[in-house]
């Protein structure tokens, strides 16, 4: 069975870049770019950003690798991702409250993390989804285990940022 070990760093890079230039391109009709990848073993260097008010989608693959991603949005670029994805105006996004806004951002790490495993099984690496789970809140990280690799990458779409944090179990 193969393992994560066989897949080197850029790989990953470049298979979530890939994932999420597509979604945002294909979805959202913007521009996402690399900006740069978080080393949290690294003295200085942190955790995605938890600093202001947050909505994170989370969606898993299990299979030959098994793993969370997880996609860190500010409330202000969810709520307009949500407009755009739903077709609707700000006033309406309002009035459908904050599940309309969580069932979108749910769909968009979906499509992300779907994307990202297509090119996993490409490699030989077959696994499946799980459903989708929001998170909302301000100022929190996300701690795990010591028994699971992490990659962390930050785009800029627009004035925006998003944050993808890569979890994947080590061994069986």
């Amino acid at each position: 069975m193969p393992t994560i070990d066989g897949i080197s760093d850029m790989v990953f890079r470049t298979t979530m870049t890939h994932a999420i230039q597509e979604v945002m391109r294909t979805m959202l009709n913007q521009r996402a770019d690399f900006h740069s990848e978080i080393d949290a073993r690294k003295p200085g260097d942190t955790t995605p950003e938890s600093t202001g008010s947050q909505i994170v989608g989370t969606v898993g693959f299990v299979g030959d690798i098994d793993g969370l991603i997880y996609l860190y949005l500010d409330t202000e670029f969810a709520a307009a991702s949500a407009a755009h994805l739903l077709g609707m105006t700000d006033d309406e996004l309002e009035q459908a409250g904050d599940e309309a806004i969580n069932d979108a951002i749910g769909e968009l790490t979906n499509m992300t993390v779907g994307t990202f495993k297509n090119q996993l099984c490409d490699r030989g690496y077959h696994c499946k989804l799980t459903i989708p789970s929001i998170l909302r809140g301000s100022n929190f990280s996300i701690e795990p285990t010591s028994s699971v690799t992490r990659r962390t990458y930050r785009f800029e779409v627009g004035n925006h940022r998003i944050v993808t944090d890569l979890l994947m179990k080590i061994d069986r």
